[in-house]
C-alpha cells in the first residue's frame, strides 16, 4: 500500500495522462492521502474529482484527459480507505469509514491543496456516486470553495434499500454491538463489483470500459476494496436520512447539476430527483437507460454527459478567456 501512495499505475489498456504529478497529503487527523495533479498546457481553471466508494484516479484516466483537452487542469486523489490514500483498518480490502464526516476531511485537505498552489481558479467540482454524497455534506456544512459541481448518479439514496428498512436497521443494531468493522454479512474480500463478470454487473452497458477496470485492478490488487463493512452501511443510513430533513440543502453556495442514470441499479434516482427540486442551485438531466456509472458508460450516454458538463461548466480552449471568474461564480445553474 505505500508503494501505491506514491505512485500512478499505468497499463496500456488504460495509460496516464501526460504530466501528472503524484501529492501526499496529510488530512488534519493525520491520514495520508494519495492525490495527483494533472495541467495542460495554458490551463485556464481548474476541477477536482471527487470519485465514488472504492475508486481510485486512475478509473478516471480517460475522463481527466477529456477534461484537459477542454482547458482544465485536474486535482484528482482517493479517498481514505480505497485507491491508494492510507486505510483504516488492518484488513486493507474492508471498504470502511465511521461516519461520513471523516470524508469531509479529506475532502479539506485536497482543497486546502488546491488553495494554497498555482493552479488556476475558479475550481469547479466533478463527483460520482458517494463522492456526491460527501460534496452535498460538505456543502451543507458551509463549503464555499467551489464555483460550481457536476454530480453523476449521487448517492442520495440507495436502490431499493430505503432508510427505516430492514437493511437499516440491521446495520444499525449490529454497529450498535460492536460488530461495525465486520463486512456486511453475506459478503466478503471478495464482493467487489469491479470483478463481477459483465453479464453481471450494475455498473455499466459497456463490455470494454467494463474489462479496462478488471484489467487495472489485475495489474495493480492493492488498489481494490471489496465489501464495505457494516459501520460504513450504518454511516451511510445516517446521511441519507440527513439529506431528507427539508432543511437540507437551502443554504448551499455552490450550484449543483446532478447527472442521474435513469437504468442505475445502484443508487436511488427518485431520491436525487427529490432534493434536486429542494436544495438550493440544484437542477437533473436524466440519461435514460444509462446504468450507475455514467462515465464509465458507452459512448451515447458520455457524449450525453458532455453535452450537459459543457453548458453548465465555463471552459475554454489555451488562448480563449474563461467564461466564468470566481467572482461571478453564483450564477443561476442550466434548468434541467
Amino acid at each position: 500500500m505505500r508503494d501505491a501512495l506514491n505512485r500512478l499505475y499505468s497499463i496500456d489498456a488504460n495509460p496516464a495522462p501526460p504530466g501528472a504529478e503524484v501529492v501526499r497529503l496529510t488530512t488534519t487527523d493525520g491520514l495520508a492521502l494519495r492525490a495527483a495533479v494533472f495541467r495542460p498546457a495554458n490551463p485556464r481553471a481548474s476541477v477536482v474529482i471527487l470519485q465514488g466508494r472504492s475508486e481510485y484516479i486512475e478509473r478516471y484516466f480517460e475522463t481527466i484527459g477529456e477534461l484537459m483537452q477542454r482547458g482544465f487542469a485536474v486535482v484528482a486523489f482517493d479517498w481514505r480507505g480505497q485507491g491508494g490514500s492510507m486505510r483504516e483498518l488492518s484488513d486493507p480490502m474492508k471498504g470502511h469509514v465511521d461516519d461520513f464526516l471523516l470524508y469531509l476531511r479529506d475532502l479539506d485537505a485536497v482543497l486546502t491543496f488546491i488553495g494554497a498552489s498555482d493552479l488556476p481558479r475558479p475550481c469547479f467540482g466533478l463527483a460520482h456516486s458517494m463522492g456526491g454524497a460527501v460534496l452535498a455534506l460538505a456543502l451543507n456544512h458551509g463549503e464555499q470553495r467551489l464555483a460550481r459541481a457536476v454530480v453523476t448518479a449521487p448517492m442520495l439514496g440507495i436502490y431499493h434499500a430505503p432508510t427505516g428498512g430492514w437493511g437499516h436497521i440491521a446495520a444499525r443494531l449490529l454497529n450498535v454491538v460492536g460488530l461495525g468493522g465486520q463486512y456486511v454479512p453475506v459478503t466478503s474480500p471478495q464482493t467487489a463489483t469491479a470483478f463481477a463478470p459483465f453479464e453481471d454487473n450494475v455498473l455499466t452497458s459497456d463490455p470494454e470500459r467494463h474489462e479496462r477496470s478488471v484489467a487495472i485492478l489485475t495489474a495493480a490488487p492493492e488498489l481494490a476494496v471489496g465489501a464495505p463493512t457494516i459501520s460504513w452501511v450504518a454511516a451511510a443510513f445516517r446521511l441519507i436520512g440527513d439529506f431528507n430533513n427539508p432543511e437540507f440543502g437551502l443554504r448551499f453556495a455552490c450550484p449543483l447539476l446532478l447527472v442521474l442514470a435513469g437504468g442505475d441499479r445502484v443508487v436511488d434516482t427518485p431520491a436525487a430527483e427529490r432534493f434536486a427540486l429542494r436544495a438550493r442551485g440544484a437542477s437533473t438531466v436524466t440519461l435514460t437507460g444509462a446504468q450507475h456509472e455514467i462515465l464509465m458508460e458507452r459512448d451515447v450516454f458520455r457524449a450525453e454527459f458532455w453535452a450537459a458538463f459543457d453548458a453548465f461548466v465555463p471552459h475554454c480552449q489555451p488562448g480563449e478567456e474563461p467564461g466564468l471568474s470566481a467572482e461571478t461564480s453564483d450564477a443561476s445553474p442550466v434548468s434541467g
